[in-house]
């Protein structure tokens, strides 16, 4: 570890914010978008690929990587960046969101949730210091307190219910998360689309203190409009010293919107789950590669983008790779997704940068509308 942790607000845009993360593996530009390693791998992806696209960080997941192989086998391979080769930070969730998904076979108490593998049908309990335990043995730079994370629709008790759970779990977590130089630890903000649960969680969380402050429990069938509406109340309550964390979203308007609203850092499996199905997202917005009108287009993607997936294969041979069920054409979506990513990131805080980021978001939705033609 070469530096303590923290963070840097270099300049402000409105609401965009542009600032670098410090962990003791290396800092991270924000806004940041995480490419998710659920099981120690971004599907499709080389690890060095992932690097050449941009990306300073990648995503592991607790509740994968303590099911298959195991949090104290990972830590005997030398942790969780040995094993798998990346050298950079490395942010893993605490499992709230997987054990929300297990709805028919968990279940929740004060002490934690018990659930089931969904692999072998094992029975585990994982409770806020079990999951501090789990990242710690993992090694990961940014580490996530154990929350419960309800689907939407639910009622304002129920809501009330778990965000006051995520709470006394929170502090939990953060005693448990005890002193580790050079690594963060983030609160999660809960409350579903409720203004007044939402503001009494960051509020209990900005009490107990983190190194950075998450908002959970989005793009669960709530809708973009309800979504961005949260993050309106929501954004201005953490600390603006804080790096501001957008879990499991979500699509590049998603992206460009919620930076728009203050937030610094995303993940989520649209880039590379989209890319598996045939979908790509460029600055000329979303192409369904499998699409019969591709079959004879010579163009690539996206030619002046330096990203061999977007610029060096024809629309014709993704077509036809998707189309014939071929791995190459995957792992190629895939690939030109989280380089398209990367480069919008970069894009936003360029313009951040240069006081011209709604100039940026304008021209942007124009071109996603606009098209190739």
């Amino acid at each position: 570890m070469t530096q303590e942790f923290g963070f840097t607000l270099h300049k402000k845009d409105g609401l965009a914010r542009r600032g670098t993360v410090h962990t003791g593996r290396g800092d991270i530009r924000t806004p940041a978008f995480m490419p998710v390693g659920t099981v120690g791998t971004v599907k499709g992806l080389y690890l060095n690929q992932v690097k050449e696209t941009g990306a300073d960080i990648i995503l592991g997941n607790t509740y994968h990587l303590m099911l298959r192989p195991g949090a104290e086998q990972v830590a005997k391979l030398g942790g969780l960046h040995k094993f798998i080769g990346w050298e950079g930070p490395i942010l893993t969730d605490s499992g709230g969101f997987q054990i929300m998904s297990l709805s028919k076979i968990r279940k929740i108490k004060e002490t934690g949730a018990t659930f089931q593998s969904h692999i072998d049908g094992r029975k585990y309990e994982l409770t806020p210091e079990r999951a501090m335990e789990i990242q710690r043995l993992l090694g990961s730079d940014i580490q996530m307190q154990l929350d419960q994370c309800l689907e939407l629709p639910h009622s304002e008790a129920e809501g009330e219910k778990a965000m006051e759970l995520s709470l006394r779990w929170a502090a939990r977590s953060r005693t448990a998360f005890g002193s580790q130089p050079g690594r963060g630890n983030f609160g999660i903000v809960q409350g579903g689309t409720n203004e007044r649960l939402r503001l009494k969680s960051a509020d209990g969380l900005r009490q107990i203190g983190f190194e950075g402050y998450a908002i959970g429990g989005l793009a669960v069938g709530e809708g973009q409009e309800l979504m961005l509406q949260t993050i309106d109340f929501t954004a201005p309550a953490l600390p603006e010293d804080k790096p501001r964390y957008l879990m499991g979203v979500g699509t590049p308007e998603d992206l460009l919107e919620a930076v728009a609203r203050g937030i610094d850092m995303f993940d989520c499996v649209m880039p590379t789950r989209s890319g598996r199905h045939g979908q790509a997202f460029t600055r000329f917005g979303r192409i369904n590669i499998r699409n019969a009108k591709h079959a004879d287009d010579t163009r690539p993607l996206d030619a002046d983008h330096p990203c061999p997936a977007l610029s060096q294969y024809s629309r014709a041979y993704l077509h036809h790779l998707m189309r014939s069920g071929e791995l190459l054409g995957m792992m190629l979506l895939s690939w030109a997704n989280i380089a398209y990513y990367q480069s919008l990131m970069q894009g936003m805080r360029d313009a951040i940068d240069v006081g011209k980021f709604e100039e940026f978001r304008v021209a942007t939705h124009s071109q996603w509308k606009r098209g190739d033609v």
